[in-house]
């Protein structure tokens, strides 16, 4: 029987990127605690390709304008509330099985906390023995919030793998918790004898580079795994030195900017490719490139273990465009990457004030022309629906990215408690008034974009994708062609076809259509504004695309 189990809950959204829900906390947590002599169970409540339909929450009523019907059209959005993963009740069962005397919960993501809840009281009815901890980013900068729930008796505030041994020595050793041995855990917080809240500021963890490698053992790895190979995630860094009104793990964050040595990032990697074949490597640091010489260091490593393998990298949280040149650029290519995700935010010299961002526009274009010379793809990620941001703006961002070869990632802005941001949509008056509402599918905030404008921006990023498509395997724009009416009966099978013929009714009137799995054609509610702007202009756009 294991001592702890580690439980990574499940999701409930719209969709789940699947390919980023690797538990690498977690598993970092579990080499700790292996460490100090603790065995460990991991119960991954998302190594599940189980999802079903659940009834979305009343506070998202107002998106059923949105995604209320069914598209399988390429400009789809989001349809149909889920739960991703296995049910509460299963993943209480097995730590129940597993009888442990702690359990550790993850918190990490403030739109789903709730799921972190329920699993805490489902793992409470089952086994009421147990201690239950829960950590993570929103554990950290909510904790009261956590600690009013029943189920839960301590919070780990900040980084938990000294703080995770610490508590389960106590616990194991049945100290009272008003021994002055638990003001010593850091960032721990706990209800005191009185009934009131220590609340210790978060956990540090001075020198990562002192800590063992994670876990792997424990992954569920035939879920992970990316055309019958590996994939595993890394983070070379935490933190970041950058100032992003919009981010939480900013300089103005609890949480100070370190690098890892390269060698400890390398060996830990090493590990991997030994104990699997592994053919996808995401970095999910804030900032990879930041430090061009330690980046080098990093791609020459790379590039080292690479020989006689084939894996793919990634850095999937996005590359600070002026870190790079031509040389690292090259070196990426050679070290794995063959898609560079780019974080640009806006081009709006108004919009980057706000966000303290500086101006990466041309550190960006350069980058793109590296990427076309060295056969690497690319996508470029912007923000819309920000407080202060306005649509026109967005629009303006989109049709910039248009114009050059990249993928448009387009993201709606959300409040992430613990930002610049945060506070000033607080005081703004425009917070939602649930912790569930703070994510982008939701439309969170609308201040100078409305949430009908933000969905026709994300709308207009589908069909620019869909333009790009055609315009590089050397396919012209479909011609204007009049709606025939709503016809039932459509060929669902061939996307693309349905995409062009969706297409040239766009250019003829400027609708958004969708199409039901049942062959019913649809119009989507959108702002005729910007609809109307991007029809006028799309061939403008994709001047190689023209007839």
């Amino acid at each position: 029987m294991p001592d702890v189990v580690l439980v990574q809950p499940p999701i409930e959204d719209y969709y789940l990127t699947a390919k980023r829900t690797v538990p690498y906390g977690l598993l970092g947590l579990a080499a700790c605690l292996e460490k100090a002599g603790f065995s460990v169970q991991l119960v991954d409540g998302l190594a599940s390709g189980k999802k079903r339909s659940i009834r979305r929450p009343p506070e998202m009523a107002g998106l059923d304008v949105y995604y209320g019907r069914p598209d399988i059209s390429p400009f789809a959005l989001f349809h149909g509330y889920r739960h991703f993963g296995y049910s509460y009740a299963h993943l209480a069962r097995q730590v129940r099985l597993a009888n442990p005397f702690l359990v550790g919960i993850s918190a990490l993501f403030t739109p789903y906390v709730e799921t972190a809840l329920a699993t805490a009281a489902a793992v409470r009815q089952e086994l009421p023995t147990a201690q239950i901890v829960v950590g993570g980013h929103h554990a950290t900068v909510a904790p009261e919030m956590v600690m009013e729930h029943p189920a839960v008796d301590f919070v780990i505030r900040g980084e938990g793998e000294k703080a995770l041994v610490e508590l389960a020595r106590l616990v194991h050793s049945g100290a009272a918790v008003g021994d002055e041995a638990w003001e010593r855990v850091p960032g721990l917080v706990r209800r005191r004898p009185d009934g009131s809240l220590a609340v210790p500021a978060p956990a540090v963890v001075a020198n990562p580079a002192e800590l063992p490698a994670p876990a792997g053992h424990l992954l569920a790895r035939k879920f992970y795994r990316r055309r019958g190979r590996g994939a595993i995630v890394v983070m070379a860094s935490r933190g970041c030195p950058m100032s992003c009104s919009y981010c939480a793990v900013s300089r103005f964050s609890w949480q100070p900017y370190r690098r890892r040595p390269v060698t400890n990032v390398l060996r830990e990697i090493e590990g991997e490719l030994e104990r699997d074949e592994i053919g996808f490597i995401d970095f999910e640091d804030e900032n990879l490139s930041l430090d061009r010489a330690w980046f080098r260091e990093l791609l020459v490593g790379l590039e080292r273990l690479r020989r006689g393998r084939e894996f793919e990298v990634r850095a999937m949280n996005g590359l600070f465009p002026p870190s790079l040149d031509r040389e690292l650029v090259g070196r990426m290519a050679a070290a794995g990457f063959k898609t560079l995700n780019l974080a640009v935010g806006t081009f709006s010299r108004r919009q980057l004030e706000s966000f303290r961002r500086p101006d990466v526009g041309p550190a960006h274009l350069r980058v793109l022309d590296w990427c076309r010379e060295l056969g690497l793809g690319a996508v470029s990620y912007l923000i819309a629906g920000a407080p202060g941001q306005t649509a026109a703006a967005s629009f303006d961002d989109l049709c910039e990215l248009a114009r050059r070869p990249t993928i448009v990632g387009l993201s709606i802005f959300y409040p992430a408690p613990g930002s610049l941001d945060y506070e000033r949509v607080r005081k703004l008056g425009l917070l939602p008034e649930k912790f569930s509402l703070m994510r982008s599918s939701a439309l969170p905030v609308a201040h100078l974009t409305s949430r009908l404008e933000a969905v026709t921006l994300l709308r207009l990023s589908r069909m620019i994708n869909f333009c790009k498509k055609l315009e590089e395997e050397g396919e012209c724009l479909p011609a204007a062609e009049s709606f025939p009416g709503p016809e039932k009966g459509w060929n669902t099978g061939r996307r693309r076809e349905l995409g062009r013929k969706l297409l040239g009714w766009f250019l003829d009137d400027g609708r958004i259509r969708g199409l039901t799995p049942a062959g019913e054609i649809y119009e989507h509610l959108v702002d005729a504004v910007l609809a109307e702007k991007f029809r006028r202009i799309i061939h403008d756009l994709f001047p190689a695309a023209r007839d």
